[in-house]
């Protein structure tokens, strides 16, 4: 078995741990100031958030490159409708609003986190071939 736990590099660990649980309805599992790791109600990794500088981390040593480049974090859930509204609770400005995605045919909408990684929002689905 293989898993992805994606690690993104952002300011304030705590403030943004808030701001992810706020909108995306997870909790923390780690917690503090340098680390948090947040997951779903399977306790299933969603996403982990590393600060800016700690560990020595190669790609996460400078934080005036532009965050997110070349990286779309692209979440698959069942509760697109109340994650919009979430989005809306934690004053999130949308990159673009609830729309069907012409090639998933799906509902998804577009935003960027406080470090500016730019996320979509979909329904889920399972990926076809």
């Amino acid at each position: 078995m293989i898993k992805s736990d994606p690690i993104i590099a952002v300011k304030d660990v705590e403030k943004t741990s808030k701001w992810y649980q706020s909108l995306l309805g997870c909790k923390s599992i780690h917690g503090g100031s340098e680390f948090d790791i947040l997951v779903d109600e399977h306790d299933e990794v969603i996403i982990c958030l590393h600060k800016w500088g700690e560990h020595q981390h190669p790609t996460m040593m400078n934080q005036k490159i532009m965050p997110g480049n070349g990286l779309l974090l692209y979440f698959r859930t069942n509760q697109l409708e109340t994650i919009r509204k979430n989005a809306e609770y934690v004053g999130s400005k949308l990159e673009e609003e609830i729309h069907i995605n012409p090639n998933t045919r799906k509902k998804e909408f577009s935003l960027r986190d406080p470090d500016g990684y730019y996320l979509t929002i979909t329904e889920y689905h399972n990926y076809e071939g």
